[in-house]
Formats: C-alpha cells, sequence, structure tokens
C-alpha cells in the first residue's frame, strides 16, 4: 500500500488523504482530457474534501452537483464549470441556482417546462440538458441503477417529443457504477440506437459517472475511442462526470481498537463506525480492506471489528491478523476518501473522523477537528 505517513501521527479516527495519490488519479484522468478534448468533472457526491479543489482543478474541467449546495461548494472552491442534475429542483432556489451553475439538466419535460421561462429570463448564459433514460444499464445491484423498472431518473425515449426540445442543448445520462468502458461502449450502442435521431441537434452529450478511469485495469484506449466516435460522428462536446475515479485509492481511515472481547469468536470494538463513518459498508454492502490483515481464517488470528455505538449491526467485517490485537493498536482501512466523508454521521453522539491532507511539500496537515458542537448544532 502507498502510505506516506506514520500512522501513529494522526488522532483517530481520521481520514487521511494522499495528495501523491489524488494527484496521480488526476493525472490519469487529465491524460483522456488531454487525448480528447473532452471535459471532466468532480461529481461531489463522491468526494467534496473542498481543501483538495485547488490541486483537482488544475486537472480537471469543474465540478458537477446534485444539490444546490454542492454546486455552491464547486462555484466557490473550485471556480471552473458548474453542472448540477436533480430529479426536481425546488422554485426557492432556482434563482441561486442559475446564478452560478453553466449546465442544469432537468429530469423531465415537466420540470424543463416549469423552469425555462426563468432560464430565458436569466441574466447569465445557461447551458440547459434532459437526463434520459436508455432502458439500459449493466449495473447489478437494483439500488445503484437507474434504468430498473420503476426508476425516477431520466426520460425514455418513448416520453421525449422532439417539438419540446427547443431551448435544449444537451442530454445525459448516468447509468454506470465503478465500471470499465467496455459498459460505455455497450450503452452507447443502446442510446444512439434510441436517441441517436436527436444528437444532431445538440451541442453536448453527458455520459455521466461509474467510469472507473484510474483503476489499474481499467481501459483507457476504449474510452478514448467512445469519446472521439461521438465527437466525430455527431460533432457533439463529449462530458464525463466520475466522482470516484477522482480519488479511488487516495484515502484511509485510521482507527483505534478500544477493547476485546469473546462471544463464540474473538471480537476487537473500534473508536471507528460502519454506521456513522463508513456507511456503504453496510449500505452496499461490501468489506473494506485493513493494511496487514487477511480475510477470515486466512492468519492466525480472526476477530469480528465491530463499531462503538449502540446498533447490533454496526459491524465491519471479519478479518485475520497475524499477530493477536492489542488494546491501543491501530488499523488503517484502504479506499476511504470515497463516499465516507459526504456521507458519515453522528448517530449515538459519536464524534466524526479528523480530516487530514498528506500534502507532499509539509507533510500531515489537520484540515479539520470536530467535537460536541457539531453534534450539538445539527439537532
Amino acid at each position: 500500500m502507498n502510505m506516506y505517513f506514520d500512522i501513529k501521527a494522526v488522532p483517530t479516527p481520521a481520514y487521511v488523504v494522499e495528495e501523491r495519490l489524488l494527484r496521480k488519479n488526476c493525472e490519469i484522468i487529465k491524460s483522456v482530457i488531454d487525448r480528447t478534448g473532452c471535459k471532466i468533472l468532480l461529481a461531489q457526491k463522491a468526494f467534496s474534501m473542498y481543501s483538495t479543489y485547488p490541486l483537482i482543478g488544475q486537472y480537471l474541467s469543474g465540478t458537477t452537483a446534485s444539490s444546490l449546495f454542492e454546486a455552491r461548494l464547486g462555484f466557490e472552491e473550485m471556480g471552473k464549470e458548474v453542472h448540477i442534475f436533480s430529479p426536481a429542483y425546488r422554485e426557492d432556489e432556482f434563482d441561486e441556482i442559475l446564478s452560478i451553475c453553466d449546465h442544469v439538466v432537468f429530469n423531465s419535460i415537466n420540470q424543463w417546462k416549469r423552469f425555462k421561462d426563468k432560464i430565458k429570463a436569466s441574466t447569465r448564459k445557461v447551458s440547459c440538458g434532459l437526463r434520459i433514460n436508455p432502458e439500459y444499464s449493466e449495473i447489478e445491484a437494483a439500488i445503484y441503477n437507474p434504468c430498473v423498472a420503476g426508476s425516477r431518473f431520466g426520460i425514455k425515449a418513448s416520453q421525449l417529443d422532439e417539438a419540446e426540445l427547443d431551448g435544449i442543448e444537451g442530454l445525459h445520462f448516468h447509468t454506470m457504477c465503478e465500471q470499465n468502458s467496455d459498459v460505455l461502449k455497450r450503452t452507447l450502442a443502446v442510446v444512439e440506437e434510441k436517441f441517436g435521431h436527436l444528437l444532431p441537434k445538440m451541442k453536448w452529450l453527458n455520459f455521466g459517472g461509474g467510469h472507473h478511469i484510474s483503476r489499474d485495469d481499467y481501459d483507457i484506449e476504449a474510452l478514448v475511442r467512445c469519446i472521439r466516435h461521438i465527437q466525430d460522428k455527431y460533432k457533439l462536446e463529449v462530458y464525463l462526470e466520475p466522482g470516484e475515479a477522482v480519488a479511488l485509492n487516495a484515502g484511509y481511515l485510521v482507527s483505534t481498537v478500544l477493547e476485546l472481547g469473546e462471544n463464540g469468536m474473538q471480537l476487537a470494538i473500534l473508536d471507528t463506525s460502519a454506521s456513522c463513518h463508513m456507511p456503504d459498508v453496510i449500505e452496499m454492502p461490501y468489506r473494506p480492506k485493513i493494511i496487514g490483515s487477511g480475510e477470515p481464517g486466512e492468519y492466525p488470528y480472526t476477530y469480528r471489528l465491530g463499531g462503538p455505538t449502540c446498533l447490533a449491526g454496526d459491524v465491519i467485517g471479519d478479518y485475520s491478523f497475524r499477530e493477536p490485537l492489542k488494546v491501543g493498536e491501530r488499523l488503517v482501512f484502504c479506499d476511504m476518501a470515497i463516499y465516507t466523508m459526504v456521507k458519515n454521521n453522528t448517530f449515538n453522539g459519536i464524534n466524526l473522523p479528523a480530516i487530514i491532507y498528506n500534502t507532499e511539500k509539509e507533510g500531515l496537515k489537520i484540515i479539520r477537528q470536530f467535537g460536541y458542537e457539531d453534534f450539538k448544532g445539527r439537532l
């Protein structure tokens, strides 16, 4: 693992983001921008640690948002292109959205009709698009699949009336999750089959997110071919908006063992909670890697790791170690920059992890530490 810091030098629990690893991801993504001329945005829903935005902004084209607050964060902290999509916009927020966003994507024709007069009256040039539902996705888990029956996302081809597209400059689809470019190729074929007749009338096509561009086995050449195909055939500007790919494997969550016990198996209670600090462990679910650990039974000492909350299911998983765990020992969870800081919570009054940035020049910098007032102030 590419840790560049002393785990004993940070308070726990703490998210530690590595500037070196973040830069490496951004360089990979920028290579796609440079080769194709496309624009790639940071999807803040996965990673919103804005102290890193000056670095990310050196490589990416801007940010994309799913809410007014995310849009404002991207506008204030990165200051490049700001895009937004929402299943439905609030009337009382839309004027502010128009004041900071460059692209606004609507989820339905009704939403477009409701707000288009405000857009036309705006003194800012705002490019408007529609989210389409190609009714094709290779995401297996229904909770993450925006094309399942009854989905609230996107407009089907059968629901689109070309007469209603006056003022619409682009189409947007988001049908992928943690996937490779072979999935994008197959998805694009369906998009062209169902919506290809509309593309010559557009200025841009947004491929959405879910592209694991910075993953070691990602086929960048296939991605480049997909982008160039759309550019050459339809003369469109192409956007992508990955979130995970920007900070993939660039961060850690450092935890301390608080107590050890036994109940039919060895137990370890950490100062880190699955429920509070890495909720996707329960929601997805998945088993995060811990540096130096193995699968249950792989090494001599197996433990069930749990958090300090009163939730019975606040269990991170079962792990084995070469040596017995000790109270006070540090454990380091991998790939903990994405969908952690943006989703954590203070259930049970459990404090939030510190946010630490390990910079190349200055080393460890504590960006934020939390306390009682952060818990109390939400209630």
